[in-house]
This record gives C-alpha cells, sequence and structure tokens, in this order.
C-alpha cells in the first residue's frame, strides 16, 4: 500500500500548482490508476480487488495523508465502485474493465427521466461531481417521470450511467479547500440511456455475493469520510511541526518558551486524534466482523457507527482550530502547505453525514 517517498514527495510539490489549475496532476492521477485503487470495490471479475472495508479506510487514510485532494479522490473513485455490484453484468464490464476505469455523479435525484422504447430520456443536473475532469463514466439518480400516474410523495427513482459524451460539466467547484477534486455541477440534456444502463439499489438485489454490497450505506459513508478526515489531520500535524522547527530560532529570539508551547499543543493534538482513531477503526473492525457474519445490523448499532465517526472528525478539525492561531503569519498564506492542509480538512469535515446537528 505505501508509495515510496519520492513518489510522495512529487505529488505534494505539484499540489499547490494542482490548486491553480484547478485539477489533480496527471501524475497523482496515473499514480491512483497504477495501483487499482478505483478498484477497490470492483468485483474481481471486472479486475478489481473487492476489499474488506476496514483495509480499504486505511487505504484512505494513507491517501488522505499524503494529500488532501488526491485522498479525496481515491475514495469518491473507490466508492463508485460499488455500482458493479447492481449493473447487469455486461454493462459493469463494459463500465470497468479497463485499468482507467472511474466513475463520478451524484445521488442527489436532481434529473428526470422519461421511459420510452428500449430505455430512457433524461434531463438532469448534479452538483458536486468529484473526478469529473476525468471520468469513464458518470452515474446519477433521476426521478422517473411516469405522467399522471407520478406519487410525488414517493417518487420512482432510479440510478443512471452515461458516457462522457452525453455529459456537459459545469466548472463551478469554487471552495476554498480540496481545490483540485474537479468536483464541478454536471448536466444531461434530452440523452438516451438503454434499460441496461440504469439500476435500483432499492429494487434489486447485488449480482455479487460480497459483504460490502449489504453494508448499510449511511454508515459506509461516514466512514468513508472520516478516515478522509484523520488522513488530512494526520497531515496536518506534519506540516505544523515541520514549520515550527523552521521558525524555532525566530520564535525564540521574539518570545522564549514559544516553539515549546507550539510542540506541546501538536504533541496533545496528536494523542487526542490517534486515541479517536483507534476508538474509530475498534468500530468499523467490530461491525464489519459482525457483518461478515450475517449478524443483522439495529439502529442502535448504526447510531454507534455514525457517533463514532462525528467524534472522530471534531478531533480532526480540532487539530487545525487549536494550532492555527499559535503558527504565526505563515499559516494563513495559501502558499503555505500548513494553510493548504487545514483548508483541505475543513472542507472535507464539512460534509453533511460528519456534522452533528445535536447540542455537544
Amino acid at each position: 500500500m505505501a508509495l515510496e517517498q519520492r513518489t510522495i514527495d512529487h505529488i505534494r510539490s505539484l499540489s499547490l500548482q494542482s490548486e491553480h489549475e484547478g485539477k489533480l496532476s496527471s501524475e497523482a492521477l496515473q499514480c491512483i490508476m497504477e495501483r487499482g485503487w478505483f478498484k477497490l470495490f470492483v468485483p474481481k471479475a471486472f479486475g478489481g480487488a473487492m476489499s474488506p472495508l476496514p483495509d480499504a479506510l486505511r487505504l484512505y487514510q494513507y491517501a488522505s495523508w499524503v494529500d488532501g485532494s488526491f485522498g479525496w479522490l481515491t475514495t469518491i473513485g473507490a466508492g463508485g465502485g460499488y455500482f458493479a455490484a447492481f449493473m447487469q453484468q455486461e454493462t459493469a464490464e463494459q463500465v470497468f474493465a479497463s485499468q482507467e476505469a472511474v466513475i463520478a455523479g451524484s445521488g442527489a435525484p436532481t434529473g428526470t427521466a422519461v421511459h420510452t422504447e428500449g430505455g430512457y430520456i433524461v434531463n438532469g443536473k448534479w452538483s458536486f461531481c468529484s473526478g469529473s475532469e476525468y471520468a469513464t463514466t458518470f452515474t446519477a439518480n433521476c426521478i422517473i417521470d411516469n405522467g399522471d400516474n407520478s406519487d410525488s410523495a414517493n417518487p420512482d427513482i432510479r440510478a443512471f450511467a452515461f458516457f462522457p459524451h452525453q455529459v456537459e460539466i459545469v466548472r463551478d467547484w469554487r471552495a476554498f479547500g480540496l481545490k483540485t477534486t474537479g468536483s464541478h455541477t454536471i448536466v444531461v440534456r434530452n440523452q438516451f440511456v438503454p434499460e441496461t444502463r440504469t439500476f435500483s439499489f432499492l429494487e434489486q438485489q447485488a449480482y455479487h455475493d460480497e459483504p460490502l454490497f449489504s453494508y448499510p450505506f449511511l454508515p459506509f459513508a461516514q466512514a468513508t469520510f472520516c478516515a478522509i478526515g484523520i488522513g488530512i489531520a494526520s497531515h496536518l500535524l506534519d506540516e505544523a511541526r515541520s514549520l515550527a522547527h523552521k521558525k524555532q530560532e525566530a520564535w525564540q529570539e521574539s518570545k522564549a518558551g514559544r516553539y515549546e508551547y507550539v510542540m506541546r499543543l501538536i504533541g496533545q493534538a496528536e494523542d487526542r486524534l490517534n486515541s479517536e482513531a483507534a476508538a474509530f477503526y475498534d468500530t468499523i473492525e467490530r461491525s464489519w466482523s459482525d457483518h461478515v457474519q450475517g449478524q443483522p445490523f439495529t439502529d442502535e448499532e448504526i447510531a454507534e457507527v455514525g457517533q463514532c465517526c462525528k467524534r472522530t472528525a471534531r478531533a480532526a478539525l480540532a487539530c487545525g482550530e487549536r494550532l492555527i492561531p499559535k503558527m504565526g503569519i505563515s499559516a494563513v498564506m495559501e502558499n503555505e502547505p500548513l494553510n493548504q492542509t487545514w483548508r483541505d480538512l475543513q472542507v472535507a469535515c464539512q460534509h453533511s453525514v460528519l456534522v452533528s446537528f445535536e447540542e455537544e
């Protein structure tokens, strides 16, 4: 799993320039593809790894430690492999067989589909489609327009797979972090999608009998994004320590004891993050083991995973909240790696599945 140090250094050296370009460097993208990281959840029949969830989460954390956008795109791209189990098998092979295969898209049902002979005519607009710049297939959810028979209270929703020539990319991703993820809006206008390129998680069973495909989606998503947060936070602490070392002499001259104080804060943040991360993996390992053994999830167990992920995400965010104000003017400069990592961490932990709306 581990990359050579020179590869890590190279990816990081390109990161700030990639922010200006608004897309992942070709070298970083090739690194993901060559290692098959976009295929962690693709069945082996289509050249995938079919990784156990805990193993995939540790890889997500590692990739996110290398670089925030690099880890985010590894995670999102790999997550698309989940759909291979629900597509008709000839379609899944067509979509996932090549080494470069990767999906971008959205789960929001912001499109409409009208049934026609052999398939559907689709129109829609979907935001935040990470990886849109290089996706070989796009997937998105649509509400089926059944005319007068449509039920607005309980709409019929299906997922559709589009090829790049059917999709217009609106380059509108303007977040202040994770700038190179290409999380743009996609638009589809009057495109025909054959029945063979539609699928539904609610109406059909997976074609492959793998534990991942029956693991509840919400804790799956929460664990996925939590692992990204842990990785970026770990990188942030490394960058804070590196900056403190560079500033040690100047700090000692201007304010005695500042270096020692900052290093103590870094150590405290690291201890908290490591503790929460260990609890996170214990919780995920337990839930995965029970699931593999055929034990059904209870509502309480799903809630436990969610609470653990949110608590760990808060610990990740706290790494920067305490440190950044103490790191001096360099920490607010966009060309400083510490600043970039802090911005990436805030955007990653802004995902709704990691945010608690209860009193803490």
